[in-house]
């Protein structure tokens, strides 16, 4: 199961790492790159073409360089091979520019300048009919310009024609204050948009609050119900509600911190006594649950591993071969294009078998055929540019044989593949993946492909599962898309996008999906990849970012409702089977998380993480740094490979007997 190193979260990182892993950077005394225009000030939707050419200290140009040119912001500003620049969005941007060479390479930042139009409209979304007096409701304002795009980056005024009547804060939310009519005005640029409100007497006279437990554990989603009524006792429907919580934790050094939403799920992250409040305007109802540890904790033993220390580790599969033994095989990253193939039967003793090597830097990916017959690789960085896949003959894992290699469409480099049910889903520079017909190995064909038609669009990975392909698109977030399913009418030919979800980072680089057995929710679990600090080849490295965990129940209105997050290191790869988690955080080894129950909030915090343990390897290629990429349960065993020493094996201890359950009435 993989995704990767090589691609990062943001476009920049990913120039300057592919660039420096390949030519070293020489001094710039002499040689300098010069761009034409000097400036470039552009509109939204606008094209214009800049040439950039390298020139001596005298200014003379230099005869052929090769120039290429790479945004920081593809979203924004988006620049071709040919040094066409085209603005999506305004704002400020830097353009890279460079130019190889055995003897220097040359690097410039360009920068463009993307004019904001002007505002052309400001909007109040229409608020309920009534508004009573005592009560605060918030306010949705949009702001659109000449461009009809939506503004989130000016400033809005908001005013009350009446403040004795309802006033407003720098939130935007309206306060009513007394029964009477009043106009609310919302300014950007001398541009404005009204709203005439009403504000009537309140009738509310008593909140009552129900909840579906009096207690249970940390990380147990607890649901609460308030009702408004008047003082006939009749229910007041649109009587807005705001939940509160409070709380004191049994560990007095801690904060009682939770999260309550405003349909009035409440999770808490401690143990303690926490307090649940139901207000509608001077109105309130209380009540109070005792929250035990989630106690899920459980030891993880190291079993075994297969060392690989003389270059890095990529992704990994384990899998039954035809004879019903238990075998792994293991790409490599920037080395000579070898993947090695591992008998691990016996977890405590595994052993290499076999490899292949490739005309490649880096196999990123492996995957194995259902039936264990086949291994499909991926190449990068070929000798030829070719690039493409591999398809091997595994049916023998001892003495693998090379059936066919396949590039057509795939000679920018193939980062990450998926086997499903003989297609090849396989990644195409990075911006698409084509569907690859392999039911005769020996004569793959192309019968399809899918690709976004976003500005800058990128694509990570893609994860193929119940004829749902789930493809990580960075900024795009994931595209769920039909390719046998069947809910959209898709197949491998006609492949079918029928729901997606992107986040604010753009760091989306891997999808799980997830059907909770507990609750028959459906969720997508989403992975970041980011490295803050860039990528040390030779040594340490430190990476950042979260899973997101997104209910896809109702496919037309995903949510996202938790994370998991490790402090001090980053999410790569992942694994889920029986409501439990196993996910490789890099430098933060194996997770082994509680995913059961209903999902809210923040799982580490909650207690939620079961097992962890890191794959230090003394004599690994970088000593005692471990890196994890990725996770497996296989056979109870969990399998990980790690980018610095190779594959590992490891055994969780027994699950201990339940603690304390949510308590339902």
């Amino acid at each position: 199961m993989e995704r990767s190193l090589h691609k990062l979260a943001f476009p920049l990182l990913v120039v300057c790492l592919s660039i420096s892993t390949i030519l070293p950077a020489f001094s710039q005394d002499e040689l300098s790159i010069k761009v034409e225009p000097e400036n470039l000030v552009m509109n939204v939707g606008e094209k214009l073409k800049i040439k950039a050419y390298v020139v001596d200290k005298n200014g003379k140009r230099i005869k052929d360089r090769k120039i290429g040119y790479y945004s920081r912001k593809r979203r924004a500003v988006g620049v071709d091979s040919t040094g066409l620049v085209t603005a999506y969005a305004p704002g400020s941007y830097s353009l890279i520019i460079i130019s190889p060479d055995e003897k220097k390479y040359l690097r410039s930042d360009y920068k463009v300048e993307v004019s904001y139009p002007p505002i052309t409209k400001v909007e109040i979304q229409q608020v309920p009919n009534h508004i009573y007096a005592g009560t605060s409701i918030p306010l949705n304002i949009k702001v659109f310009d000449k461009m009809d795009m939506e503004r989130k980056d000016v400033s809005v005024e908001l005013s009350s024609a009446n403040k004795t009547i309802a006033n407003t804060d720098q939130f935007f939310n309206l306060h009513a204050r007394k029964p009477g009519k009043t106009t609310i005005t919302a300014s950007v640029e001398g541009i404005t948009g009204k709203l005439n409100v009403e504000i009537i007497e309140n009738p509310v006279v008593r909140i009552e609050l129900t909840s579906n437990a009096e207690g249970g554990r940390t990380g147990d989603v607890f649901h609460f119900t308030a009702t408004a009524l008047d003082k006939k006792g009749n229910k007041i429907e649109d009587a807005p509600i705001t939940y509160t919580y409070h709380g004191v934790a049994d560990d007095v050094s801690s904060s009682a911190s939770g999260l309550v939403k405003d349909d009035g799920r409440f999770v808490a992250d401690e143990a303690g006594r926490y307090t649940i409040t139901a207000s509608s305007g001077p109105f309130s109802a209380s009540k109070m649950l005792q929250i035990a540890p989630r106690n899920v904790k459980r030891k993880l033993d190291l079993v075994g591993k297969g060392l690989v220390n003389d270059k890095h580790t990529s992704d990994f599969w384990i899998w039954e071969g035809v004879d019903g033994k238990d075998y792994g095989v293991t790409g490599t990253w920037g080395a000579d294009g070898t993947a090695y193939f591992w008998d691990v039967t016996d977890p405590a003793n595994i052993q290499k078998i076999d490899s292949i090597q490739v005309d490649a830097r880096t196999v990123n990916d492996v995957k194995i055929s259902e039936d264990g017959k086949i291994c499909v690789i991926s190449r990068e960085g070929a000798s030829n540019r070719k690039n493409g896949i591999v398809i091997i003959d595994v049916t023998n894992p001892r003495d693998t044989k090379i059936i066919s290699t396949f590039t057509e469409n795939l000679t920018g480099g193939v980062h990450n593949l998926f086997i499903y049910q003989n297609h090849v889903y396989a990644l195409s520079a990075g911006q698409k993946y084509y569907i690859i017909n392999i039911e005769d190995p020996k004569q793959p064909r192309i019968v399809s492909k899918f690709e976004l038609d976003t500005p800058g669009h990128a694509i990570h990975d893609v994860w193929v599962e119940d004829g749902i392909a789930y493809s990580s698109n960075w900024s795009d977030g994931v595209y769920l898309v039909d390719v046998g399913n069947g809910i959209a009418g898709g197949s491998p030919e006609n492949p079918v996008a029928f729901a997606n979800y992107e986040y604010p980072s753009g760091a989306h680089h891997a999808t799980f999906p997830f059907k909770s057995k507990s609750t028959g929710k459906f969720y997508t679990v989403l992975g970041d990849e980011i490295f803050p600090y860039g990528l040390n080849l030779n040594g340490p490295n430190v990476a950042g970012g979260f899973l997101h965990f997104v209910d896809f129940t109702d496919l037309e209105n995903p949510e996202e409702i938790a994370r998991f997050e490790v402090p001090g290191a980053g999410s790569h790869n992942y694994w889920i089977e029986d409501e439990t988690l196993y996910v490789a955080f890099y430098n933060g080894g194996v997770r082994v998380v509680d995913i059961s129950g209903e999902l809210m909030g923040d799982l580490y915090k909650q207690g939620r993480e079961i097992a962890w343990i890191l794959p230090s390897a003394a004599d690994g290629y970088i000593p005692n740094s471990p890196f994890t990429w990725g996770a497996q349960l296989y056979k109870g065993h969990i399998f990980y490979s790690d980018w610095n020493s190779g594959l590992w094996a490891a055994k969780l201890e027994p699950e201990k007997p339940e603690n304390t359950k949510i308590q339902t009435k």
